[in-house]
């Protein structure tokens, strides 16, 4: 073998060699987990490296702080609503749901005449507390599971506390106002309730374009 074939061999073996380590560089350029990982496009909620669960509210926030400086005016026009089923007058008659005049402080069940549901009868020695109302009114079965009110519920705490507040009024002697430790008790008790809802999906990676 001539010195020409030699050198034509050897240069071919050495571009093979180039070629072969140009591609490996530009693969891990293009597909190295790294990049992928900080290309990857967080979906909210979910922290990358596994699905988490997501949280739902299983009780009312807090409202009764907001009693005191509620709209009174727009409770009254929210419970124009509860009229079909309730009556707010002093001695005015049961409907499809109980009398509802002196309510808050009021014994749960307590309408004179009325057939309430079971699980509202089996607390019939507490009271209606502001409290208390505030979660009914969120949702009155998660509350009162087995309860003939059926009524989705107010979902705002500033809806509630209007309510709430116009409800008070509705009394021959209205009910103090909430304290500063009725306050804090129901912060306390409500205020960070969660429990699992479903899993959520995990972290996709970013396409490449």
């Amino acid at each position: 073998m001539d010195n020409m074939e030699f050198n034509k061999i050897f240069a071919a073996i050495l571009v093979a060699g180039i070629i072969a380590m140009l591609s490996g560089f530009i693969a891990d350029k293009l597909y190295h987990p790294k990049d992928l990982k900080e290309n990857a496009v967080k979906i909210e909620g979910i922290e990358s490296g596994g699905a988490q669960i997501a949280k739902k509210k299983t009780t009312a926030d807090p409202a009764i702080h907001l009693i005191a400086e509620a709209d009174v005016a727009r409770g009254q026009k929210i419970a124009k609503a509860c009229a079909a089923c309730h009556n707010f007058e002093k001695g005015g008659p049961n409907g499809v749901g109980p009398n509802l005049w002196g309510i808050v402080d009021r014994h749960k069940a307590g309408a004179t005449g009325f057939a309430y549901s079971d699980v509202l009868k089996e607390h019939s020695s507490e009271k209606w507390s502001y409290a208390s109302l505030n979660q009914f009114l969120w949702k009155p079965k998660a509350y009162a599971p087995g309860t003939k009110m059926n009524f989705i519920g107010l979902k705002k705490p500033e809806d509630r506390a209007a309510v709430i507040a116009w409800l008070r009024e509705q009394s021959a002697s209205p009910a103090a106002l909430p304290s500063a430790a009725d306050i804090a008790a129901e912060e306390e008790k409500y205020g960070v309730e969660e429990e699992p809802e479903m899993p959520a999906a995990e972290t996709a990676p970013a396409a490449h374009h």
